[in-house]
């Protein structure tokens, strides 16, 4: 059986060889964290875990914006074998509560900006046994800060396989469902031996992390390769353009990921001509495809921006493309990283040759395990060792790939993956609401946003429809525009036409 010690205890080893080198700095405070007092606080959490009666096994749910707290969560649920569920504050109660009682915590631990999402949760707690504020805890609630009267010296590690899950991030379902890609262990592992192999990231290396942590880009795409090489991370409450200025002048940041809106801020703001980039290595934009104008704008600046594709089934990083090859390239999110699979198939599922377009597939040892309790799900996407992206693209004769489009009816909003068919379950479940579709449109700060195209019943009323919504999804999943039509166009085998609504005419 695998030794637990190799599997989970990152910090334990990275203490040991650099103890002194500097860790972690929160941008928020300027606090800098050493490699052996982040390790001694990450102790400290899991054994405050252990007194709480977390076991290996169980979940630790976390509902939290970026914070110190958050990042030593994860890691300390590890040193246990627990698993840290992470849970999505942009999403409503409404949808929280469901992905909360399948998860079945054993503890929930969260941050003062969501008391009273929380509060609202609450009723709906069947397993949670713990309550746990950062700071200020309300009435029947667990100070965080007990944790510090607690040993620093490492845990007795559980005997674990590689297998065992990490953590459980959320992604949209296709069937309106949230589903919990189960990230294991090695899956954490392979995606940062993958991106030390072919990124060259190394111990003098320092990133900005601004994505929200519940994404398995937050810790992934830098954070953990960086503690693996022995660099830095500076931890962000989240993305403000004047902030980011300052980050990439006066912190020694050398690599830097955002989405497309983001960088599409950043260039319309007023410091952007005069701003100094040359401290910058590396610029990936992630989540969604990034228009030429941007990247252009960058390569303008002398920095190596590129193109990033990943998912959460997936673990983070999948590609490389040199920086020599990036204007060459252009659109191109380069080629497999190391201990990695590739191909792509036609719809029969036969191989694609060069040049031909085709659903892209990914095997390798960062391919997660499946989705948390949805054997249904899990043996959809995951065949034969394959992860079906639902994605399409195409290859290059050199072995370079570029992502086209998406087969799935899935768009992206500023980043976020949204799913239209949860969004039309939302809306039928509306009394005036006879029928609806949801379709992604173009939008020049978003990329793109909803329109929902709906037959109603008498007495229909737009105000009344969007505060029903307001209350039942995220922001980001509202439809920017709602359209009634007399019929919802079909195909010719009676499926609902959204190639003709995407291109339907509406007068704005």
């Amino acid at each position: 059986m695998q030794s637990s010690h190799f599997v989970t205890d990152w910090l334990d080893k990275r203490a040991r060889l650099t103890p002194d080198r500097v860790a972690l700095i929160d941008y928020a405070t300027g606090a800098e964290t050493t490699y052996s007092a982040w390790n001694e606080r990450a102790n400290r959490t899991a054994r405050y875990l252990e007194d709480l009666g977390v076991q290996a096994g169980d979940r630790v749910a976390v509902y939290a914006s970026n914070r110190t707290e958050y990042l030593d969560l994860f890691w300390a649920a590890p040193k246990i074998g627990a698993v840290l569920q992470n849970l999505n504050w942009r999403l409503t109660v409404h949808e929280l509560t469901g992905i909360v009682e399948s998860g079945a915590p054993r503890v929930l631990v969260y941050s003062e900006d969501w008391r009273a999402q929380v509060d609202e949760l609450k009723p709906s707690f069947s397993t949670v046994e713990h309550v746990i504020a950062m700071t200020n805890p309300g009435t029947g609630e667990r100070d965080f800060a007990e944790r510090d009267d607690r040993s620093p010296d490492p845990v007795d590690p559980p005997d674990l396989k590689l297998d065992h899950p990490w953590g459980i991030y959320y992604t949209g379902g296709t069937t309106g469902l949230p589903k919990g890609a189960v990230v294991t262990h090695g899956n954490v592992t392979w995606n940062s031996v993958n991106t030390l192999a072919s990124w060259g990231i190394h111990g003098g290396h320092k990133a900005a992390l601004q994505l929200p942590f519940f994404h398995i880009g937050g810790p992934n795409i830098f954070m953990v390769p960086l503690v693996h090489a022995g660099g830095a991370t500076i931890l962000c409450r989240g993305f403000d353009p004047d902030e980011t200025f300052d980050l990439v002048e006066n912190s020694g940041i050398t690599h830097y990921v955002g989405v497309p809106t983001m960088f599409q801020m950043l260039q319309e703001h007023p410091r952007w001509e005069e701003a100094d980039f040359s401290k910058l290595e590396l610029v990936i934009s992630g989540g969604a495809p990034c228009p030429l104008p941007i990247m252009e704008k960058f390569w303008d600046r002398g920095v190596d921006f590129k193109m990033g594709y990943g998912l959460t089934e997936a673990s983070g990083n999948n590609f490389w493309l040199p920086p020599e090859q990036v204007r060459n390239k252009v659109g191109s999110v380069g080629y497999p990283i190391f201990h990695i699979d590739m191909k792509t198939i036609r719809e029969d599922g036969s191989d694609c040759g060069d040049g031909e377009e085709g659903e892209l597939l990914i095997r390798g040892p960062h391919v997660v395990a499946g989705y948390w309790r949805n054997p249904e799900a899990t043996a959809e996407t995951i065949r034969n060792g394959w992860l079906h992206t639902g994605d399409i693209a195409v290859r290059d004769s050199d072995g370079c790939y570029s992502i086209l489009g998406r087969s799935k009816e899935m768009f992206i909003s500023g980043g976020e993956n949204v799913y239209p068919a949860e969004i039309e379950s939302v809306l039928m479940a509306h009394s005036k609401v006879l029928d609806a579709a949801v379709v992604g449109i173009p939008h020049e700060t978003w990329g793109e946003v909803g329109r929902a195209f709906i037959v109603v019943d008498e007495g229909y009323d737009e105000e009344d429809l969007r505060s029903f919504l307001n209350e039942r999804l995220a922001r980001y999943k509202l439809p920017r525009s709602i359209v009634p039509i007399d019929a919802l166009p079909l195909t010719a085998i009676g499926k609902i036409d959204k190639k003709l609504l995407v291109n339907y005419e509406v007068a704005e």
